[in-house]
């Protein structure tokens, strides 16, 4: 049994003015494996004054300075791989090979992509015009992330900051604390000076709250639901802060019939299953062409058949439990409007696998015979839900793919690149992945429409930190 009741703030572990606490639950058994103790606005006003006060000298590092330490920071993180593997299946129930190999590993590669954007990125440069351009941190920032990929989130908001030279509040997810708690003690071994990184542990409609109406943070980052990140804006508002957003996503999966539809289709059916289902850019949404609809519905059910669903301590390529109750009791809710609404249940369905009543557990599921405004077609389930429509040609593909008020993601299956790239003019969505191809650390990740706004990774996440600064040369 964990109890976390310190908050890293000015570089120490401070006891947090709040003594509200909750339970830290374990997914896959419906135990209890700590306590947390939640923060108030006095916990994020000491750590927002630590962060203002660091940023007046850490702003003046120097590139090789910030390069340096970063460095450090990627060698204190591989050195931690496996506690933060470990605490992630724990506190979410990710299966202990995919936390190793892709929930954890994120820590590692993100920075390695900031570390070579940074390294490529020109602070200082001249104009055609002959003025000259600077980059400067943005300031104190604050930063909230989810509990569905705890550390590539993590990774994604705080490396930018220190990366660019700016300081950071960060708010995890209440519900995942065990793994930010790691990062912070990372962080802070990596050498970082006293309140350029803090962490206040809360709730969104407490801390996360206080955050974003702050008037000393001049940035809000935040990964979730559409609907909090909606309220992120309006409470940042007030202040004029520049607020980025990670969002929600419905995204479709386009097979085409000259595509390797075995392969295709059964990929197409993990991806959507990975991590159970439970990632903002699953492919939730296959769209097959109608001449090889029926082959792709007996393909996409002998894939959904022999997906395990089992104990998340254990290695091996299953997937384990939704992330707790409430997500479950939505999950089983989203299904059962499926059913309501006439679709039919092609593998899976209501209830909990076999032998697994104890954690939240759920049947991997797929729909078939299902019509554009039914609510598993239109609404982020975020669960290992998949629908399958069929559609005429390249042009009703196109239609179907777009017709979601969502634009995170898209996946393309054909054996034509020419029709590849004609296909991918026309998608509305930040990220697209091609035959089974996805993009790599260090590439930015973003949506479209409702799916937020700026990007994640790389030079273009590391910009969004910056601010750019304008001055003619100096002349007497």
């Amino acid at each position: 049994m964990k109890t976390l009741n310190k908050f890293y703030i000015d570089g120490a572990w401070v006891d947090p003015a709040s003594t509200a606490t909750m339970p830290i639950m374990n997914p896959a058994t419906n135990s209890q494996i700590g306590t947390l103790t939640l923060g108030n606005a006095e916990d994020v006003e000491r750590a927002v004054a630590a962060a203002t006060r660091a940023f007046e000298t850490f702003s003046l590092t120097s590139k090789a300075e910030r390069l340096e330490l970063l460095e450090r920071l990627l060698e204190v993180t591989r050195a931690r791989m496996e506690d933060l593997a470990q605490a992630i299946t724990s506190e979410m129930g990710a299966p202990i090979t995919m936390s190793r190999e892709s929930q954890a590993d994120c820590g590692a590669g993100h920075l390695e992509g900031f570390i070579a954007a940074l390294k490529s990125q020109e602070e200082r440069e001249t104009l055609p015009n002959g003025d000259i351009l600077t980059r400067e941190p943005i300031g104190p920032c604050g930063l909230i992330t989810p509990w569905n990929w705890p550390i590539n989130q993590i990774a994604l908001k705080v490396i930018p900051a220190l990366a660019a030279g700016a300081t950071c509040v960060l708010k995890p997810s209440e519900h995942t604390p065990l793994s930010a708690t790691i990062y912070a003690e990372i962080v802070h071994e990596a050498g970082y000076p006293a309140g350029v990184f803090n962490l206040v542990h809360g709730d969104g409609a407490t801390v996360g709250a206080a955050m974003s109406q702050h008037p000393d943070l001049t940035m809000m980052s935040f990964t979730g639901s559409t609907r909090a990140g909606a309220l992120v804006s309006k409470d940042s508002a007030a202040t004029v802060k520049r607020v980025t957003l990670e969002l929600g996503g419905k995204s479709p999966n386009l097979v085409f019939a000259d595509s390797d539809l075995p392969t295709r289709v059964a990929e197409g059916v993990a991806t959507c299953f990975y991590n159970t289902g439970q990632s903002c850019d699953a492919p939730t949404r296959m769209l097959v062409e109608r001449s090889c609809y029926e082959e792709a519905i007996a393909l996409a059910e002998a894939a959904g058949k022999a997906q395990e669903v089992g104990d998340p301590s254990k290695e091996g390529d299953h997937i384990g439990p939704l992330f707790d109750k409430i997500q479950y009791d939505r999950v089983q809710a989203m299904i059962q409007s499926g059913i309501d609404e006439g679709a039919r249940v092609l593998v899976g369905g209501l209830g909990k696998p076999e032998g697994l009543e104890d954690g939240w557990f759920v049947k991997p599921t797929i729909f078939v015979d299902v019509t554009p405004e039914m609510r598993i077609v239109r609404e982020e389930i975020f669960g290992p839900v998949l629908v399958i429509m069929p559609f005429d040609d390249e042009e009703d593909a196109i239609r179907m793919a777009n017709d979601t008020e969502y634009g995170l993601a898209a996946y393309i299956q054909t054996g034509d690149p020419e029709r590849a790239e004609r296909v991918v003019r026309r998608l509305r969505a930040g990220g697209i992945h091609i035959n089974g191809r996805n993009a790599d650390y260090g590439s930015p990740f973003g949506g479209f429409k409702r799916s937020g706004n700026g990007r994640e990774g790389g030079l273009f996440g590391l910009e969004d930190y910056q601010e750019l600064k304008v001055r003619p040369p100096f002349a007497n």
